[in-house]
């Protein structure tokens, strides 16, 4: 019998380049957090290249263990595992509340490790959840995945700071949207290998046009090492302080919500379901990753949502594509000079590409919900009631700027609360008491149902 796609090794150039262009897709999202928590801790440039080069390296061990797995470890699908962005905000907060800045890693890298423990021990009971997790609900969480990144993406094609000058000038734009143009060529005009690889190229393209325009920046390359190593422990030992240890495994829970969301839907898109023993796998990859991650001065990881739209545009599903990927970001931790060539990439080219690969995984919901049972009007409400709560972050970010800073580390993530309010409102529409009646019994979504005739005794409708 022939292996599953996810299982298949495919030539070497073509693992290379897929592979590439998965670590091209989420580079930016694993430099961003050291960048700002270095920045905040007052680090010199030599230090925040060293850190950021610790987070590829631990960015890579994780993907390996997420792809190709060891015992009960790693969900085996084509997953990218990096630092989550969730931790920034309270990563920044310990650094602000810490006395002498040179103690704020070692607590950030304490309260990881515990955290990271207390997950992995967890991770067993978390992935039970997957029971609540019908199409209705996922395709509603996939489809917020997708919204909920398209924002980054417009970001970046504006440029790399909102601070700089050119931020959101027609040169910007326009890089972006020649990238986004390129690969859409590339997707309409060609096929075979050329066509999988479209987002690579096109990235490649928008960074050789936007070197008349200086916005291609060559310096990192300039000013690179050609070997580092991720010292153990080069910021000093961990220290483990209650305050910091609370707030990093709240990031924790809403990182590994998250991370199942991402492997249903990733699970979707590649045709082999994610089940109980998948998540727990995956999420013991997670967290055994996050745990280990401080060692060689990383922070915690989880699964790239990105790179899920690039599997969905390619139709690439080996894991192996993936592990390859890992093994550039491990390169690339140990070789400066390798991770400043994807540096050299300008921000708005990665936002013409983002566009495509949010969006695709946006679309992946919409498939995932065409087979909910929009026809009944309690799914209606369920999907309609979730997109609106997980869209509040993005179209109203300061919606939640009275609560504590603890509860906004969950409702400041879009993609966790929609993904509460769908599990819940399924429950409550489609399972307990009257819920499970069916939609014909129901003419409007938004009708009180005061009037309406008793449960006609069938069975309760799919969820």
């Amino acid at each position: 019998m022939a292996d599953h796609p996810v299982d298949e090794k495919l030539p070497a150039p073509k693992m290379a380049t897929t592979g590439l262009q998965h670590v091209a897709a989420m580079y930016a999202g694993v430099v961003a957090p050291p960048l700002i928590v270095g920045a905040a801790v007052g680090l010199t440039s030599a230090e925040l290249t060293f850190l950021t080069g610790a987070c590829l390296f631990t960015a890579g061990l994780a993907t390996f263990l997420q792809t190709v797995g060891v015992w009960k470890i790693g969900a085996r699908l084509p997953f990218v595992n990096g630092v989550t962005f969730a931790g920034v905000a309270p990563m920044t907060a310990i650094v602000a509340s810490t006395d002498d800045k040179k103690d704020a890693l070692p607590v950030i890298f304490g309260a990881v490790i515990v955290a990271g423990l207390l997950g992995f021990l967890a991770a067993p009971f978390f992935s039970k959840a997957v029971r609540f997790f019908p199409p209705v609900v996922t395709g509603t969480v996939i489809t917020l995945i997708g919204v909920s990144l398209l924002p980054v993406a417009f970001g970046w094609a504006q440029g790399a700071s909102p601070d700089a000058d050119d931020y959101g000038s027609a040169v910007n734009l326009g890089l972006a949207a020649v990238t986004l143009l390129v690969v859409l060529l590339l997707r309409r005009f060609t096929r075979g290998f050329v066509k999988q690889i479209a987002v690579l190229l096109g990235m490649v393209a928008g960074t050789l046009i936007a070197v008349p325009f200086g916005v291609t920046d060559f310096s990192p390359v300039a000013d690179a090492d050609l070997i580092g190593f991720p010292t153990p422990f080069h910021f000093g030992a961990p220290q483990f302080q209650l305050a910091a240890i609370l707030s990093l495994c709240v990031v924790m829970v809403v990182s590994m919500t998250e991370s199942t969301a991402d492997m249903l839907a990733l699970g979707e898109i590649v045709e082999r379901p994610a089940d109980e023993r998948t998540i727990a796998a995956g999420l013991r990859a997670d967290t055994l990753g996050s745990a280990i991650a401080p060692l060689f001065n990383g922070f915690m990881c989880s699964a790239f949502a990105q790179n899920i739209g690039l599997v969905a545009m390619t139709r690439i599903r080996s894991r192996f594509v993936v592990a390859t990927g890992g093994g550039f970001l491990v390169l690339m931790g140990l070789c400066p000079v390798a991770a400043s060539l994807i540096a050299v990439v300008p921000r708005p080219v990665l936002g013409g590409a983002g566009v495509v690969l949010f969006g695709s995984v946006a679309a992946s919901g919409i498939q995932t919900l065409a087979k909910a049972g929009l026809d009944k009007d309690n799914n209606v409400l369920v999907v309609a009631v979730s997109l609106a709560v997980g869209g509040i972050p993005i179209s109203a970010p300061e919606f939640y700027h009275a609560f504590p800073e603890t509860a906004r580390i969950v409702l400041d993530s879009g993609i966790s609360t929609g993904c509460v309010v769908a599990v819940l409102l399924n429950l409550v529409f489609n399972h307990l008491g009257r819920g499970g009646r069916e939609a014909a019994d129901v003419t409007h979504p938004m009708e009180t149902g005061e009037d309406l005739a008793a449960p006609t005794g069938k069975a309760p409708a799919a969820s």
